[in-house]
């Protein structure tokens, strides 16, 4: 494997299927990921990858992978039991931000910068997450994830050093993916639940500008900054279990 596959995206490489460590609990084995008919869209550049920790990186990616596509930032997810804890995108920190979210002592990129506010969001709910970032894994966001108590990271991408230094986190045992920026899932989806399939159109609506058209409120003034933040709020309730809140 040479640095362009790890940077390109591309499919080239990609397993049929992979044996997973486990299933929902330790004692679920066999476990399995596979695509019928097909390649799977990622490969497992580290680490040994378990049932729940596949389903926050596909849940995840598609949430940091919606957020850039809507607002044209790089996008960070921090994932805990297959919802987001914290979602942002990577815009500048003021100092007070800084000091809060525990980075005042980092040179911080766009990407870096969108994980520490997905971090920040909920420093305890974030302990031990999943994390999923829109764009290639830099050195500046892989120092800074040497240092949080996380389990694993899918990504389009990641810069040599960068992986280099994720491997070792865990004691080699940190679980890095990257996913295929090309890949386009079925429009049906499908799941077996105690031998019978459940079977749905994915969830494939795009939220962008044209949701925040009709305002309730008195005061429909929007500014930019307040209209990004109800289009982030809007697309990570997208990808959160029902009845939920969100404060942005």
């Amino acid at each position: 494997m040479t640095d362009n596959d790890l940077l390109s995206g591309s499919r080239v490489g990609m397993p049929d299927e992979i044996t997973l460590r486990y299933g929902s609990n330790p004692h679920q084995i066999p476990a399995r990921a596979f695509v019928r008919g097909g390649k799977l869209p990622f490969r497992v550049l580290n680490g040994n990858v378990g049932y729940i920790n596949l389903l926050d990186a596909l849940n995840s990616w598609q949430l940091v992978q919606e957020l850039r596509e809507a607002t044209g930032i790089p996008s960070a997810t921090s994932f805990k039991h297959v919802s987001p804890s914290g979602a942002a995108v990577g815009l500048p920190l003021s100092d007070s931000l800084r000091k809060a979210y525990r980075v005042d002592d980092l040179d911080l990129s766009p990407v870096a910068t969108a994980y520490a506010r997905a971090r920040g969001t909920d420093r305890v709910c974030s302990f031990g997450d999943w994390v999923a970032v829109s764009d290639i894994v830099d050195v500046p966001l892989a120092r800074l994830l040497q240092r949080e108590v996380s389990d694993g990271i899918i990504a389009p991408g990641y810069e040599p050093e960068a992986r280099t230094l994720l491997s070792r986190k865990r004691e080699g045992a940190y679980v890095i993916i990257e996913m295929d920026l090309d890949y386009e899932p079925p429009p049906i989806q499908s799941r077996d639940i105690f031998g019978i399939t459940l079977e749905e159109r994915r969830n494939d609506v795009r939220l962008g500008e044209s949701v925040l058209q009709h305002v309730v409120t008195k005061n429909a003034n929007f500014t930019e900054a307040a209209r990004r933040d109800a289009l982030i709020a809007l697309i990570t309730l997208k990808y959160t279990q029902s009845n939920s809140v969100c404060l942005a």
